[in-house]
C-alpha cells in the first residue's frame, strides 16, 4: 500500500489521521519531542527524559482509528484524578499493584508487561511525584523507555504491540532535553513549547519572527533514524494541519530531516493550511507560512528542490474577517503568487468540517491526499 508520512502535532490533525486510516494506505505520524507542558512537563522535569505526551496521544488516535478498544487501550487512555495528591497516589497504586479492574481481567502476559513498566516508572519517579491528572499511558510509555535503556523507538514498538496498533508513530528526534523557543518580532524571546502555544495577547499581536530548536547544552538536534527511513520510503509527506510554529515547522530544524525529504524525488510534499489563526499565527496567512517554511527549507539543506509540490487551503467565502471564538479564519494572502514562485500547485477547497467550525473535515482532506498520491504508489 502507498505510504503517507504525516508531520503534525496533536488534536488539529486528528480527524485527518482517523480518515486516512480508512484508506488503503500505510500511515506514519511524525510528532514533536519538545512538549514542555502538562503531564509531559512534570515527567520530563522529574526524570530528564524525552517528552512522550504527543507520542502517546498520536498512538491513541491510531488505536481509535483502527478500532482498538480493548482493556489495554482503555488503560493507556486513562487519566488520574485531579483531586487530592493522596487520591491520585492511591489511584496509581491500583494500577501499579495490578488490582485495578481493567488489569485484573487482562491476559497475564499483557498485565505483567504493563505492571513492569508502571513499577519501573514508580521506582524512577520517587515518592513525592504528583500524579494528579497524569496520563497512565504516559507513565507506561515512560516506564518502557526507561526499561529499554532509554530507547524510545523500542518503547514505542512495545507500546504498539500491547495495544495491537498497526500504524507507526515516531518522534522526529530520539534525543532528550530538546527545547523550543520563539523570537518575537520585537526581539523578545519566549522559551518553552507550552509558552509559545499560549502567547498572551500582547505577544500574539507582536508575532513570531523565528523559532529556535536546540538540544542539550545548545547542541543540534539529531534525527530519529526511524523517521529518516520513513521519509525515504514515503509516497506522500504531509505537513499539518497543526500549530505552525510549534508542531509543523520545528521538524525542519532537526538535522537531516530536510535533506532526507529532498532526496525522495518520488514523494509528494503537501502543505495543509489551517482553518483558523491561533496565538502563534495571529495576523498571518497561508502564503506567509509557506514563505517562512521555504526559507527554513533552503537553510536546512533543501537546496534547489521545491519544498512543497501541493498546498491545500480553505476557500475564503466572505470578503470580511470572520471569527470563531477569539480567532479569525486564516486568510490565504498572495497564495497563488507564492505557490507559483515555489513550484507548488495550490488546491483551494471547502475543507472546513460542516459540524465543527474551525476544524478540518478529515474525510475531505483524506480524499484529496489520496488523489494526489503518485501513480506508482
Amino acid at each position: 500500500m502507498p505510504h503517507i508520512v504525516l508531520f503534525s502535532g496533536g488534536t488539529a490533525c486528528r480527524s485527518t489521521n482517523l480518515a486516512l486510516l480508512s484508506k488503503p494506505v500505510r500511515l506514519t505520524r511524525i510528532v514533536p519531542a519538545w512538549d514542555s507542558g502538562g503531564s509531559s512537563k512534570v515527567i520530563r522535569e522529574s526524570l530528564g527524559v524525552l517528552a512522550v505526551g504527543d507520542i502517546r496521544q498520536a498512538l491513541m488516535t491510531m488505536a481509535h482509528g483502527e478500532g482498538r478498544a480493548g482493556d489495554v487501550v482503555k488503560v493507556c487512555n486513562a487519566r488520574m484524578t485531579s483531586g487530592t495528591e493522596e487520591d491520585a497516589r492511591t489511584e496509581f497504586a491500583l494500577y501499579a499493584e495490578g488490582v485495578h479492574p481493567l488489569l485484573e481481567r487482562m491476559e497475564p502476559g499483557l498485565r505483567g508487561a504493563i505492571l513492569n513498566y508502571l513499577r519501573t516508572f514508580r521506582a524512577a519517579i520517587g515518592p513525592d511525584f504528583d500524579f494528579r491528572n497524569g496520563s497512565i499511558g504516559n507513565f507506561i510509555l515512560t516506564g518502557a523507555h526507561l526499561a529499554h535503556n532509554s530507547d524510545i523507538n523500542t518503547a514505542i514498538f512495545v507500546f504498539r504491540k500491547l495495544c495491537d496498533i498497526e500504524g507507526h508513530v515516531w518522534p522526529s528526534t530520539a534525543a532528550d532535553g530538546v527545547d523550543l523557543s520563539a523570537v518575537l518580532n520585537d526581539g523578545t524571546r519566549v522559551d518553552g513549547q507550552h509558552r509559545v502555544t499560549a502567547l498572551d495577547d500582547v505577544e500574539s499581536d507582536v508575532g513570531i519572527r523565528e523559532i529556535v530548536l536546540s538540544g542539550k547544552d545548545g547542541a543540534g538536534v539529531p534525527a530519529n533514524e526511524a523517521v529518516i527511513e520513513s521519509l525515504e520510503s514515503a509516497d506522500a509527506i504531509v505537513f499539518g494541519p497543526g500549530s505552525f510554529f510549534t508542531s509543523v515547522l520545528p521538524h525542519f530544524f532537526v538535522e537531516d530531516i530536510v535533506p532526507a525529504m529532498a532526496r525522495n524525488v518520488h514523494a509528494r510534499r503537501i502543505f495543509i493550511g489551517n482553518i483558523l489563526q491561533c496565538r502563534e499565527t495571529r495576523g498571518m496567512d497561508v502564503a506567509r507560512m509557506l514563505e517562512a517554511a521555504a526559507e527554513v527549507w533552503r537553510a536546512r539543506g533543501g537546496a534547489d528542490v521545491r519544498p512543497f509540490t501541493h498546498v491545500l487551503a480553505n476557500r475564503q467565502l466572505l470578503p470580511f474577517e470572520k471569527t470563531v471564538g477569539p480567532f479569525a479564519y486564516l486568510g490565504n494572502g498572495a497564495l497563488e503568487d507564492v505557490g507559483t514562485r515555489l513550484g507548488a500547485e495550490v488546491l483551494i477547497g471547502e475543507f472546513e468540517d460542516p459540524w465543527q467550525r474551525g476544524q478540518h473535515d478529515g474525510r475531505t482532506v483524506a480524499d484529496v491526499l489520496s488523489s494526489l498520491l503518485p501513480p506508482s504508489a
